[in-house]
């Protein structure tokens, strides 16, 4: 009687268990769940009313079937509180939308598909400013990833800040490679670091930027990580700066620093090439 009604989103039913779970005393979350949801189909027709005592014909099975909304499976994840925690290492840290955003492309990651990060607002339940749509390449929207909207986490009663994912794991498996994922092993050379900043437009999404340094990077970035965005008259009107982290890893050597070097200039420049972006002085 409490839940009389199919659900259409996992954050329904996630988002009870966040706060079932903040309800018995715990305050940091990160939770997730895969399943099924069903979307209303307004111009489905009405399913048929059958008779009993024999079986339904294939005409009128097919009417059933026609009847019956799309059931897509899904998968969610909700963050709130700490995702590092406070102790004598330090003070720890609140998930934010990045993470939610992180865990998204972590999802797609594994499925062999490389999400696209864009900005996004207005969709509910997520906050307006901070949140990512996500799509795969040359496709349709597969989900959204950020902070929940204010409403939502007061009514929830959910801490402060909360974060969320939400993506159509069937839309991302339908593109994705029909060959398995090989695994890759994992180096014991040792990695290479390296930082770089661009300044480019503020209407370019750090999406594209990072994109373009993977493109350009080569095969030697074993990661790249946004960590800093910077706005001011250092960088001029309508720009921002943009630092990314950027990891390196050989096979089969050690890094040399001619090895950083041809990294960083190749990010550097199919990233001026692809979004006009700029190396930060």
């Amino acid at each position: 009687e409490a839940q009389p009604y199919l659900r259409t989103s996992l954050l329904v039913t996630l988002l009870a268990t966040v706060r079932r779970n903040i309800a018995r005393g715990a305050g940091d979350i990160a939770v997730f769940e895969s399943g099924l949801v069903t979307i209303p189909d307004p111009g489905a027709p009405a399913a048929p009313s059958l008779g009993g005592g024999a079986r339904p014909g294939p005409e009128e099975l097919a009417a059933i079937e026609a009847a019956v909304p799309p059931q897509p499976r899904q998968v969610a994840g909700v963050l709130a509180g700490h995702r590092e925690l406070p102790g004598w290492w330090g003070p720890g840290r609140v998930a934010d939308w990045s993470d939610a955003v992180a865990l998204a492309q972590a999802v797609g990651k594994a499925c062999g598909v490389t999400l696209t990060i864009t900005a996004e607002s207005g969709h509910a339940p997520w906050h307006p400013g901070r949140t990512a749509r996500l799509t795969v390449p040359g496709g349709p929207t597969v989900g959204y990833a950020g902070e929940l909207h204010p409403q939502v986490v007061e009514r929830m009663g959910l801490p402060e800040r909360a974060v969320a994912f939400e993506i159509d794991l069937d839309a991302v498996m339908a593109v994705a490679p029909s060959q398995p994922i090989q695994a890759v092993p994992v180096s014991a050379f040792p990695l290479g670091k390296e930082d770089v900043a661009l300044v480019v437009d503020e209407s370019v999404p750090a999406g594209h930027v990072a994109e373009a340094i993977r493109a350009g990077a080569g095969e030697l970035l074993e990661s790249v990580r946004l960590f800093d965005v910077f706005r001011g008259e250092q960088v001029g009107e309508g720009k921002k700066s943009l630092a990314f982290a950027l990891r390196l890893r050989a096979a089969d050597r050690t890094l040399t620093a001619q090895d950083a070097a041809v990294v960083r200039q190749g990010a550097v420049a199919e990233a001026a090439r692809r979004v006009g972006a700029e190396l930060r002085s």
